[in-house]
């Protein structure tokens, strides 16, 4: 396929999102870990702008700290639209512009937004038109959150967490995001899981059982019951990254003693979600958390998945 551009610029938008559930099994031979993971995508986005280019380069603006998220050909937008490049035999290059939102290295996709959003964005401005599920299958080459960053929603992740299957989710649910002006490497949180369960023993997941989502997850979701759901929030990755970063721990109290239903490490962390019961809980906790000095974020989920703005 040779350079030809539809559009002059494409405008793209992903969600960040929260693991309600995630059970860690095994590790497998690729080097990941075997997941069970309860996704929902929130209302904080990436944007993404892509521009006709003969090159790759990707610029930066946003809400969150940048310094931990690099311009070079590392960045995980540039590998998408590499990916794509390559997939589909285009031979120009993208200029992507990156307004950032989802807090950086936080536990909440923000790097995985911006590679849906990127292979939405260049997909649209190239006019590749590769159909959807060759897009999941590169959204899943580059990470395992990248495909949930592409459907949204509510969804059952297995295997890395990239083997997708939609769960009914009612109504909406309220959000408080605290955000540490720190960032936890996810590779790091996962070596301390396991240096845990080899120091103890604990071969909880043998080779032949695969980690399942909780029933009454799947039946909170379903029903839309804020209460229901924050009974079985769940982390396997929360005492790892609570044992790195003990300062999460009084963060996670201080959200509780404010009228948060259930508070969680937010996958890999160091971001603490709590779940409430309602918009005037969400916004009371949010002032609350606020007068204590934290950088705190309201959101609803679910919501869609990457898609096109213009």
């Amino acid at each position: 396929m040779t350079s030809g551009p539809e559009s002059s610029v494409v405008h793209t938008r992903a969600p960040g999102k929260v693991n309600v559930f995630l059970k860690v099994g095994s590790l497998l031979d690729d080097g990941y870990h075997d997941v069970a993971i309860a996704y929902q995508a929130v209302s904080l986005y990436d944007d993404v702008r892509a521009y006709p280019a003969d090159d790759f380069s990707v610029s930066l603006t946003g809400t969150v700290d940048l310094s931990r998220v690099p311009t070079d050909g590392s960045n995980i937008a540039i590998k998408a639209a590499r990916l794509l490049a390559r997939r589909t035999a285009f031979r120009g290059g993208v200029r992507l512009e990156i307004d950032k939102h989802v807090p950086v290295t936080g536990g909440m996709g923000g790097g995985s937004a911006d590679a849906a959003a990127t292979l939405l964005a260049c997909d649209t401005l190239w006019g590749t038109g590769l159909p959807r599920e060759e897009m999941l299958d590169l959204a899943s080459e580059l990470g395992a959150d990248v495909p949930f960053a592409f459907t949204g929603g509510t969804a059952i992740g297995t295997g890395r967490g990239d083997q997708l299957s939609p769960a009914l989710a009612k109504g909406t649910f309220q959000w408080v995001f605290a955000m540490a002006d720190f960032g936890l490497s996810t590779p790091d949180v996962y070596r301390e899981l396991d240096k845990h369960r080899d120091r103890h023993s604990q071969d909880i997941f043998p080779a032949s059982l695969a980690p399942t989502v909780d029933a009454n997850v799947l039946q909170a979701l379903r029903a839309g019951d804020p209460h229901m759901l924050a009974e079985c929030l769940f982390n396997d990755l929360q005492a790892p990254a609570l044992h790195l970063e003990p300062s999460l721990a009084a963060v996670l109290e201080l959200g509780e003693q404010n009228g948060a239903l259930a508070g969680i490490v937010s996958g890999s962390g160091p971001t603490i979600a709590f779940l409430t019961a309602d918009l005037d809980a969400a916004l009371e906790l949010q002032i609350a958390l606020s007068a204590a000095r934290l950088t705190v974020v309201r959101a609803t989920g679910p919501v869609h998945g990457a898609r096109v703005i213009a």
